[in-house]
Parts: C-alpha cells; sequence; structure tokens
C-alpha cells in the first residue's frame, strides 16, 4: 500500500514540474493586489484565511498561479536523495542517472531561489504573508524555517556527491543566521527571531531551527564559537520546556497552544544538534520531550492529531512529520506498529485518487485542496524516509 501509494504522489509531483499552490498564497492574486483591499492590514488577513480555509479552491478565477516554493523544493530535494541510495538495490523509483538529475534540477532550482541581500543563504516564501499583530512579510523574505529546510536538503546532495559549490551554500547560512536574524535577549540566554523583519522573535521551534543550522556549519568547519552560540540557543528553549515534556508554540500569551508536529520540529533540531556536534547535552528533554509527543497526538486506530486537547483539524503534516521524526531520531524500528498504522490511515483518509494528500480534515468535511509545500512534499519526503527505514529492516 505505501509503495503504491508513494509511486502515485511521486508521479503526480512530476507531472506538476514540482510547482503548486500553497495554503498561504491568497496575496499572490492579481484581482486582490490590484484592488484597494490590498492596502489594509485587516483585509490581507482575512484574504489569506478566507483562502486557506476554504474547501473551494478559488485560486484559478482570482488569478493565483501554481509556483515553485522554496520549502517544498528543499523537502523533494531531500526525498530524492532517500530514493538515489534506493535505487541502488530497486529499479522502481527510477535508474541512479535519472534520480541524479532530479536531485541536480533541483538543487540548482532552490540555490537560484535564494533570498538576495542578506548576509549569507537564505529562503523565504514565494507570497506575501500577513499574521496578526501588525506581522507582514513581503515575498521572498527570508525565514528561519524555509531557510533550515534547504539547508537539511542541500547536506543532503552534499553528503551524497560532495560538491564543493553545495558546501559553500551551507557554510553561508550561519552568517544569515548570526548577522541577519535578531537575537532576543533572555535573563537565561536568546532566541533566534523568525525572520529579519521584527515579529515572531520568541518562537520556539524557529529559534531551535536556527541551532540546527549553525550545527552544520559546525560540522563541516569545527568552529567552535557556531557550537557555542548553537548550545546557548537550545539550552533557552529547553528551559521552557514544561515538566510534562511539552512546548507550546512560543513565549507569547497567543502563542501558547500546544501541538504535533511544532513538537517535533523542536525535537529534531536538538537531536541534529547532538548528532552533528557529537554530544549528549540534551538527551533527557529529548526523551522527555518524545515521551509526550507520542502519547498524546496519535489514536489508537492512526488518526493523527494538530493540537494536544482537540481531536480537529488533523492536518497532514502531523502523519508526516511523525514518519520523519521516528526516522531522525533513529528509533523508527521501535514504534513501526505506530508509524504504520497511522501511515495507512492517512494514505485511505487523505490521499486523491490522482495521487496528490488532501490539506486537513476537519469535523465535518475535507479540505481536498491540493498544496505542493504543505501536503505533498511533505509527505514525499516522510514516506521516502519510511521506505529507506523498511529498505533497512
Amino acid at each position: 500500500m505505501v509503495l503504491d501509494s508513494f509511486l502515485n504522489l511521486k508521479k503526480y509531483c512530476e507531472s506538476q514540474q514540482f510547482k503548486g499552490w500553497d495554503p498561504y498564497d491568497g496575496l499572490n492574486s492579481k484581482v486582490f493586489k490590484n484592488s484597494f483591499l490590498n492596502n489594509y492590514e485587516f483585509s490581507r488577513l482575512l484574504w489569506i484565511q478566507f483562502f486557506k480555509l476554504s474547501p473551494i479552491n478559488l485560486r484559478k478565477p482570482f488569478m493565483i498561479k501554481k509556483e515553485y516554493n522554496p520549502k517544498g523544493i528543499a523537502l523533494l530535494l531531500s526525498g530524492y536523495c532517500n530514493l538515489y541510495k534506493l535505487s541502488k538495490d530497486n529499479l522502481i523509483f527510477g535508474k541512479e542517472l535519472e534520480i541524479k538529475e532530479r536531485i541536480n534540477f533541483l538543487s540548482s532550482l532552490l540555490i537560484n531561489l535564494k533570498s538576495k541581500g542578506y548576509s549569507g543563504s537564505c529562503w523565504g516564501y514565494n507570497f506575501d504573508w500577513q499574521a496578526r499583530n501588525k506581522l507582514y512579510f513581503p515575498k521572498n523574505t527570508p525565514n528561519i524555517v524555509t531557510t533550515s529546510f534547504c539547508i537539511d536538503a542541500l547536506n543532503s546532495v552534499y553528503e551524497l556527491f560532495g560538491e564543493k559549490n553545495i558546501l559553500n551554500e551551507i557554510i553561508s547560512s550561519a552568517d544569515f543566521v548570526n548577522n541577519d536574524l535578531k537575537k532576543t535577549k533572555l535573563k537565561n540566554g536568546f532566541f533566534f527571531s523568525y525572520s529579519p523583519l521584527e515579529g515572531n522573535n520568541t518562537v520556539f521551534n524557529a529559534s531551535l531551527m536556527g541551532a540546527k543550522i549553525l550545527s552544520y556549519v559546525y560540522h563541516h568547519t569545527n568552529d567552535e564559537t557556531i557550537k557555542e552560540v548553537a548550545s546557548d540557543c537550545i539550552k533557552t528553549v529547553c528551559s521552557f520546556q514544561k515538566k510534562d515534556g511539552s512546548w507550546s508554540y512560543g513565549l507569547l500569551k497567543i502563542q501558547s497552544w500546544i501541538d504535533s508536529f511544532h513538537t517535533a520540529y523542536n525535537l529534531v533540531s536538538i537531536k541534529k544538534f547532538q548528532e552533528l556536534t557529537e554530544t549528549k547535552l540534551f538527551e533527557n528533554n529529548i526523551d522527555s520531550g518524545f515521551n509526550y509527543y507520542i502519547n498524546n497526538f496519535f489514536s489508537e486506530n492512526g488518526e493523527p492529531k494538530y493540537y494536544n486537547n482537540q481531536k480537529y483539524p488533523i492536518d497532514i503534516h502531523c502523519p508526516a512529520q511523525l514518519i520523519t521524526t521516528l526516522s531522525e531520531l533513529n528509533i523508527f524500528s521501535k514504534y513501526q506498529e505506530l508509524a504504520e498504522k497511522v501511515l495507512k490511515w492517512t494514505i485511505l483518509n487523505m490521499q486523491d485518487k490522482n495521487g496528490y494528500f488532501y490539506f486537513q480534515k476537519r469535523r465535518f468535511f475535507i479540505n481536498k485542496n491540493s498544496y505542493m509545500r504543505w501536503s505533498n512534499a511533505f509527505m514525499f519526503n516522510a514516506m521516502s524516509n519510511y521506505l529507506i527505514e523498511h529498505e533497512n529492516e
């Protein structure tokens, strides 16, 4: 079932040439951009939420084109790197040379999609984004989350082929983290900001992703200063971990919710730091955080939960991130039964016959819109991780 599902998804993504829509791309509408509504924060926020929540995809009539999204491209690139490893023993995913050509195309594309005018390699989203509290990020404003996924992917490419230009991009990203991002000082340390612009300066998973990027750079340069900065950042975030092992989304009152995939991001970032720096400083934080994660976000029948305290919405990010998290924490075999149960539920309930995955399942309806970054790229990478783990049994 998983193999057939993945091959259908792969066929779909390739048929779209890796372009797609996004839950948050409403402001790419040419109709909206040319209207007076684009001048007001509230109308921009409302417009984005309308397109995100509507189960009917109105992007074509409102002139929103399918585009490349750097984070989506990075996830697909990571997935193809997994397929390259698998193709050595199995031609069902394509010949090595064919997959290498995909990797070359996607890595070159990703480098070309970099945000310009910053200290180092960095990436943002392909749309303007309006959030609450007057947070507005113009198209291509780099952010630490997208950059982190891009560095993950480029590091996978470098590990396979050892190309110097790829390594240069990885190392350059430390300059973006250290020079362009803000540091919110606290008594017990600091947070990296979400982006160079003001706002979202106290988001736990974003700050940890900054530390993860620095961990990659330390791994390739042995720069102890970079390692120390990353470690200090992680210590700060871990100091806000609750006694039950959970983290809220961020430090502010309006960031107090606890959800599945952001919790998993925290765990993966801390684990990656430990692997790349060969330390065990935060093992207890990982253990308690994972225990909370695995016991609060998945039901007995394989249904994944978004929030810790409510069932809906069921978001495609949640099952995808479970597979990736188990793989990254090197505990897939221990939780394989749960992983397969969740994956089976997801395929049966959230995959279209055309291969793509749905966005969200809500109480009374399913949002079946196809989003390349949010849904398909995440599942592509997750399922490639599953196939790698299955191959290594």
